[in-house]
């Protein structure tokens, strides 16, 4: 049995599920989110609790159960709750504002890059901290992955844009000097 699948999902005030045999909708105060279910998992509901169990222990379904449940409790936490990335510029001249719905990037190239939010995602943007928020994991971790991968923090000076919590590991250069 999986060990994250077998775990059941509590449901918090203001959401509520709806599964059928193609889709399982999550509504919650922040929005609503979708994700069809996978031939061989069931989703059930019963009272205020979210379980999710397989047909049968073939590798494939196997595979799948903790999947589910992780996609399931993901969606739960999105409406509810919902996700956010934080990603810091660092570097001289480096800098970053919004540009309508989109924001505009000074990242020492010859040209300002422009990155195009995706619906359901919104970015907020303060002295060199990018916010990236929405109810979807998914989206809010790839628009951010997307933002970083503009310009990767260097070993060297740090210069780039990371991830709050990312430790870059800093080179010392040339052997001569440290």
């Amino acid at each position: 049995m999986s060990r994250i699948g077998k775990q059941p999902i509590s449901l918090p005030s203001g959401v509520t599920i709806t599964v059928d045999d193609e889709f399982v909708s999550v509504n919650g105060p922040k929005g609503e989110l979708r994700q069809f279910t996978m031939p061989g998992i069931k989703v059930n509901v019963e009272n205020s609790q979210i379980s999710v169990t397989r047909d049968n222990d073939e590798a494939t379904n196997r595979a799948k159960h903790g999947l589910m449940r992780a996609l399931v409790n993901n969606m739960v936490t999105g409406v509810s709750q919902g996700y956010e990335r934080k990603l810091e510029i660092n570097g001289v001249g480096y800098r970053v504002q919004p540009q309508g719905a989109d924001l505009k990037l000074n990242l020492g190239f010859s040209h300002d890059v422009i990155y195009k939010v995706p619906q359901g995602v919104s970015v907020g943007v303060e002295q060199n901290i990018i916010t990236v928020s929405g109810i979807s994991k998914q989206q809010v971790g790839q628009a951010a992955a997307e933002i970083r991968a503009l310009k990767k923090p260097e070993p060297y000076k740090g210069k780039g844009i990371k991830y709050s919590d990312e430790r870059v590991l800093r080179k010392s250069g040339k052997s001569g000097k440290e």
